[in-house]
């Protein structure tokens, strides 16, 4: 079968070592993840090889030249995405979607694929918003972004962020230190994707206020939410009963978004996650978002990991 040969042109707008990234670095990525030939004269790409690679890869850089029209600045994970998204047979995407919040730091925080821009639409939509989905999809970190930014445009007066404690063999008053010690752990990762969005300094003023309270799900007892986004993480480890406990602390003006993994499940017996959906799913203002194996915006590797637990699983 003769090879495929297609040209695609840079715009004479864009600086092309954005594209290609510094040194060629993204070319180079692109490069070594095909059997394709890829040649850059001037501000024109040519790739050769099957017709499958060819157009695969035209949609790659399409797709970071889109990026680069945003005011976006493409990084190998960018690449590392697109070349997944590409091989899986869907049509790589990046930039098509509004920043939903920019750091701290300057970084555009967006959705990377289409079932992200999806949940994102859903949160926007719905007071409710159920993100079901391996790890990695960004189920958290968008929720978190979303919370930041209506926090920032005074939608909302305060964030809260739960989730529940599942104790490893021991019980938390055996463990040593205070309170706010023993349940650091649990919490970590939520004051990580805090701290990677807001400085530091003023995250901490913000928890110290009360504007930002990260807690347990089991201090959201007897309290009603108004005016609030709250995020329930972690939620396959809920109870039925702490599930129905959290969904009916929902007061006026707040948005809820509850995110959690249901293969990765650390208590026995029906989950508060699975009880949830059979009994909402269908009811008016609540939202069910299902992110898969596409969605999946970490490394190239914890797709592959997934795949590879699900196959096991499946035999």
């Amino acid at each position: 079968m003769e090879p495929t040969q297609v040209r695609l042109t840079v715009p004479d707008s864009l600086d092309i070592t954005r594209v290609m990234g510094p040194a060629d670095s993204l070319l180079r990525r692109i490069e070594a993840a095909t059997d394709a030939a890829v040649s850059v004269r001037g501000n024109t790409v040519a790739v050769i090889g099957s017709a499958e690679e060819a157009n695969a890869l035209v949609q790659v850089f399409s797709a970071l030249i889109r990026e680069v029209e945003a005011g976006g600045t493409p990084t190998e994970a960018d690449v590392d995405l697109l070349l997944s998204q590409a091989a899986a047979g869907n049509a790589p995407q990046a930039a098509p979607f509004d920043d939903i919040l920019v750091t701290h730091r300057g970084r555009p925080i967006r959705p990377k694929t289409v079932g992200q821009a999806s949940y994102i639409d859903a949160i926007r939509t719905h007071t409710v918003t159920f993100a079901l989905g391996p790890a990695g999809t960004g189920k958290t970190y968008l929720a978190m972004a979303m919370a930041v930014a209506a926090l920032k445009r005074r939608d909302v007066g305060r964030v809260v962020l739960t989730r529940p404690v599942v104790e490893a063999g021991e019980s938390l008053g055996f463990l040593p230190g205070t309170l706010e010690e023993k349940l650091d752990p649990y919490v970590r990762p939520l004051y990580d994707a805090l701290f990677d969005m807001v400085d530091a300094e003023k995250a901490a003023t913000m928890v110290d206020q009360g504007v930002i309270e990260i807690a347990p799900l089991a201090f959201m007892r007897g309290r009603t939410l108004n005016d609030a986004f709250v995020i329930l993480d972690e939620a396959q480890n809920t109870t039925p009963e702490q599930m129905k406990m959290f969904l009916t602390r929902l007061g006026f003006r707040s948005t809820f978004v509850v995110t959690g993994d249901t293969t990765q499940r650390d208590i026995a017996g029906t989950g508060g996650l699975d009880s949830a959906r059979r009994v909402l799913e269908g009811v008016e203002d609540i939202a069910f978002c299902d992110l898969d194996r596409a969605d999946i915006v970490r490394h190239t590797l914890v797709g592959r990991i997934v795949d590879a637990y699900a196959a096991a699983e499946g035999r």
